[in-house]
């Protein structure tokens, strides 16, 4: 219904609020919303009414709304503990979709993630999870130039900084390390604090296992990330520090700072990053990444575009995570890709 946080809380279920799955389509000319399933029958007819989704388009349960609907593409936007079963049931369901937009983090655990993979590509159908700063124009652009361009070299080092907790929101923060520098992890490193700020902020009837954390990655391009995701929400800034050997780039997604040096002859010249004016932003970057999601699902449908992101580029933050929590608690270095009976822990969340 819409991001907690970013919306006054009475304006969610009564307004359509655009940075949402729903956001999305409505921005969308050649997508319409159809149809809607909740366990929750109040939230069921709330959402309904606030999106015009008709009363034989409400279902309570999803099994109801994949057995009698013929659908192009289905949200999964519950719980990442439910992603798997709720991706698996649509792409084998008779409702058929092309594409399953699914929420991140992709799942609770490494084997359900790469379980949600394999059913898809045996179903034909396109996982696209909503990492969403990939949608952002700039961050395309950004990953465009650090592609192409080289504007860093090689990437010796990057620092990075955001608020807790690991799966509920620092999945955004490793998604974009990994994503900007098309790298995985190679071995990890991690400490799990156990505080977890959402517990108050949604009003849980439940305790879980997601928390504020960190550690470092080695990737495979021989890249070293110190990742700190332990400061609470009010005080938090997003922050990634690249250093390379032909310059380094400084981001600061909260306050709205890039800056970019290049290195010549030993001294760093700042520059302005080439084709993209001003910096990120949650208000005008992060809103509108939700529609423009929605218009790259559209377009994969068509045929137009390949996905931007993958069930496979998401395993890629995932197993970072998972991989923070076996260290802590063996206290040792984990190896990635983790070992079979490793990717069966679970790290539940919401």
């Amino acid at each position: 219904m819409g991001i907690l946080g970013m919306h006054d809380a009475d304006a969610i279920g009564s307004e359509k609020i655009r940075a949402s799955h729903a956001g999305g389509y409505d921005a969308t000319a050649d997508i319409e919303l159809v149809a809607v399933a909740d366990i929750d029958e109040k939230k069921l007819r709330t959402f309904g009414e606030a999106w015009n989704i008709p009363t034989d388009g409400q279902y309570v349960g999803h099994e109801a709304m994949l057995a009698a609907e013929n659908l192009d593409v289905v949200s999964v936007c519950t719980p990442s503990l439910l992603h798997h079963d709720h991706v698996v049931d649509a792409a084998r369901s008779d409702a058929a979709p092309d594409v399953i937009w699914c929420e991140k983090p992709i799942a609770s655990s490494v084997s359900d993630a790469e379980s949600m993979i394999e059913v898809c590509d045996e179903t034909a159908t396109e996982l696209v999870i909503n990492h969403s700063f990939r949608f952002t124009d700039k961050l395309r652009k950004l990953h465009a130039h650090l592609q192409q361009d080289d504007l860093l070299g090689e990437v010796h080092s990057v620092s990075t900084q955001f608020r807790m907790e690991l799966l509920r929101n620092s999945t955004h923060l490793l998604d974009t390390l990994v994503y900007l520098l098309d790298t995985r992890a190679e071995r990890v490193s991690g400490y799990i604090s156990g505080e977890n700020e959402a517990v108050e902020s949604l009003d849980a009837d439940r305790e879980v296992d997601d928390s504020a954390g960190g550690g470092f990655a080695l990737l495979d391009n021989g890249t070293f990330a110190t990742i700190d995701c332990t400061i609470p929400r009010d005080d938090s800034s997003m922050t990634l520090q690249f250093i390379g050997s032909e310059g380094k780039l400084y981001m600061n997604n909260d306050d709205g700072e890039w800056r970019y040096w290049r290195l010549e002859d030993g001294e760093h010249i700042e520059e302005t990053l080439p084709g993209i004016e001003g910096a990120w932003t949650w208000d005008d970057d992060y809103r509108g990444a939700f529609a423009n999601a929605a218009r790259h699902v559209q377009s994969v449908l068509d045929g137009e575009e390949q996905n931007a992101s993958t069930g496979r580029e998401a395993l890629r933050s995932l197993e970072i995570i998972i991989g923070f929590y076996i260290s802590h608690y063996t206290s040792g270095q984990v190896d990635i890709p983790l070992d079979r009976p490793l990717r069966d822990i679970e790290i539940t969340s919401w």
